[in-house]
């Protein structure tokens, strides 16, 4: 096989990426612990939190939990769809959405973000529609 400027190029490119990628990301994994997975009780013991239930259904298993004097709830579903279908309803209504696999925790920016660094999963933010002026969420902006 012959080599040629563009495959060079290519090959260059790709080294260059593999590279940046080796260093760039250490710093968010590290920060960032690997997602917990399981049942409503065992997340809620990962977070340090005694469950009080509202909702056990074979859908969705939701409960109240606290963290400091922050509450914040706490849900699982049954299917990733379920989720996925719940937490579209739910962004309507503002607020802040710690989401793991088959589990969310809802409540103020700053309870689930520091449940993120035990509980792993990704933040996600509700849109303002329903709340002008911020009374969950801050600036004014969609994410």
């Amino acid at each position: 096989m012959r080599v040629t400027r563009p495959m060079l190029a290519l090959s260059g490119a790709v080294a260059i990426l593999a590279l940046a990628g080796c260093g760039s990301g250490a710093k968010d994994e590290a920060a960032v612990p690997k997602e917990v997975t399981g049942s409503l009780e065992h997340i809620a013991a990962e977070a340090k939190c005694k469950p009080n239930m509202q909702t056990d259904a074979d859908t969705i298993r939701q409960a109240i939990c606290e963290k400091g004097k922050e509450k914040y709830i706490l849900a699982t579903f049954a299917t990733d769809r379920g989720q996925r279908e719940w937490l579209n309803s739910a962004k309507d209504y503002g607020g802040y959405y710690l989401v793991g696999r088959k589990w969310v925790a809802v409540g103020q920016e700053k309870t689930v973000t520091s449940l993120q660094g035990t509980l792993g999963g990704t933040m996600e933010e509700g849109s303002e529609h329903m709340n002008p002026g911020g009374s969950h969420n801050k600036g004014g902006h969609h994410s």
